[in-house]
């Protein structure tokens, strides 16, 4: 089984952007709350596709 190691840096920039946006969402006052709760968001779905592609690496071929 061959691992992608190349999507490691999509898993930490996107628990990265997860770590962040959750206090941040209820710390901000409107509108910037939206843009750290779409930050979770985004990062959550980089998460999920990093380590969907390190585990399958062609998954998406």
């Amino acid at each position: 089984m061959k691992i992608g190691y190349q999507y490691i840096p999509l898993i930490i920039a996107g628990l990265s952007a997860a770590a962040w946006g959750f206090p941040a969402a209820h710390r901000l006052k409107r509108p910037f709350d939206i843009a750290a709760a779409l930050a979770v968001l985004l990062g959550v779905i980089a998460f999920a596709i990093g380590i969907l592609l390190t585990c399958i690496p062609g998954f998406f071929k």
